[in-house]
């Protein structure tokens, strides 16, 4: 989908000032990307991975790139911030110093993208651009166009003491391009929390990429949750060493239209697992697109997305284990199950298996439907009306994956969020 001069030539001369300000690889980096962009655009629906999601809304709206930072109210920000984590703030896709608390000792960096470039340009250079597997057009335009993000780097056996957040806050019509690069050495171990919230209907186009040294380990948790009219597009790319582990949870709620795509290269005797829960509400479309790669031998992953669909809302979940030759005795497994809350929503989901090797254990499971009439019944026969056994269900549905995730304050959050759509589901219903 490839877009107008008039449309490129500002993306250009954005992309010039950037690598101005910038070393001569980086710079470089840059342009290559954004001759890229300026040649494939956005994807289209054409292309087999796009085919449920048509991101021709977000190339009509000519997003402009976010200059600076916009307003925003701190209160509001701090409601915001978990307890008992580091946090690092970007408003429109610019760090904000005052809001944020990084850390810097001799075995951990944590700190934005701008002050990684100028006191670890090696550490940076060694990241960026190495865990992405995909070449599409959004990977090209945040390339080309990141102006924030941040670098988290620990030492060989570090495990980092508090969770790191990562808040993003949309507050203006523009475009929002950040870039994270995070690297565990040799046993290392960290939590990341990435927050997308905001109070306008912007873009966000977003990169991480995580390399795992031997046995080091990753915990990741995405909370997507941005204006109604918002559109996202976040990618979360993996490349693991032996041995490492990785878990990444996705809380999919918000936004008018969301891609995300979540991919993981495994070597040997590596553990993954990838869980999530869209809730599609309105006209809300949710899109995750995942990957695993199996590359060696004697590795692990388990897949379990979950997806609420009502209104007319859209949920798409499109999962593909890959088992490279030579990836004996691997052990795969996804599952995909979905609710239908509505003749006007619509659940799109495409598991695939390609399997390479012949020693391998791998299934996938796929289920759409509507909540268990028995079990409604069942409720309603013991005294509880149809709207409040409605909500138990749900809320079982969903309160599997929250209970997962083991960060108190983040559970507590999440469980707040979601009871404020069980309450909408209820006010619907009296409607």
């Amino acid at each position: 989908m490839t877009l107008p001069a008039e449309v490129i030539e500002p993306l250009r001369r954005h992309t010039d000032v950037l690598a101005e300000n910038a070393p001569a690889w980086l710079a470089g980096l840059r342009r290559k990307a954004l001759e890229r962009f300026v040649a494939c655009g956005f994807p289209s629906p054409r292309e087999e991975e796009w085919r449920y999601t048509n991101v021709t809304p977000i190339a009509r709206k000519r997003f402009p790139v976010a200059a600076e930072s916009g307003q925003v109210d701190v209160a509001w920000v701090q409601q915001r911030l978990l307890a008992d984590c580091w946090h690092l703030v970007f408003i429109d896709g610019h760090f904000h110093r005052d809001l944020s608390h990084p850390a810097l000792a001799g075995d951990v960096i944590l700190c934005d993208l701008d002050s990684a470039l100028r006191r670890h340009p090696d550490q940076v250079s060694r990241i960026l651009g190495q865990a992405v597997d995909e070449d599409h057009g959004f990977i090209a335009y945040n390339t080309a166009l990141f102006h924030g993000g941040m670098l988290l780097w620990l030492q060989s056996g570090v495990e980092l003491e508090h969770p790191v957040q990562i808040l993003h806050i949309q507050t203006q019509p523009a475009a929002a391009l950040t870039r994270h690069l995070i690297r565990l050495e040799a046993g290392a171990r960290a939590t990341v929390i990435e927050s997308y919230a905001g109070v306008e209907a912007g873009l966000t186009a977003h990169v991480t990429e995580v390399v795992l040294a031997e046995n080091a380990a990753l915990d990741h948790v995405k909370i997507q949750e941005e204006h109604d009219r918002a559109f996202h597009f976040g990618g979360f790319y993996v490349d693991q060493a032996d041995g490492a582990r990785c878990r990444q949870t996705h809380f999919a709620l918000g936004a008018l239209l969301a891609r995300s795509d979540i991919h993981a290269r495994l070597g040997q005797g590596c553990e993954t697992r990838f869980d999530g829960l869209h809730w599609a509400d309105g006209r809300r479309h949710l899109d995750s697109h995942t990957r695993l790669i199996h590359a060696r031998p004697d590795s692990v992953s388990r897949e379990a997305y979950k997806a609420i669909a009502e209104q007319r809302g859209r949920s798409v979940f499109q999962g593909r284990i890959v088992v490279e030759p030579g990836a004996q005795r691997t052990d795969a497994e996804m599952n995909n199950r979905n609710l239908l809350l509505s003749d006007d929503a619509e659940i799109d989901t495409k598991p695939q298996l390609e399997i390479y090797a012949d020693d391998v254990k791998c299934a996938h499971g796929v289920t759409v439907g509507q909540l268990d009439p028995d079990a409604l019944f069942y409720l309603e026969t013991r005294g509880i009306d149809q709207a409040a056994a409605r909500q138990l269900l749900l809320y079982g549905f969903v309160n599997e994956l929250i209970e997962q995730v083991g960060i108190v304050p983040l559970r507590a959050y999440l469980h707040r969020r979601l009871d404020d759509r069980f309450d909408a589901i209820e006010l619907d219903e009296e409607s």
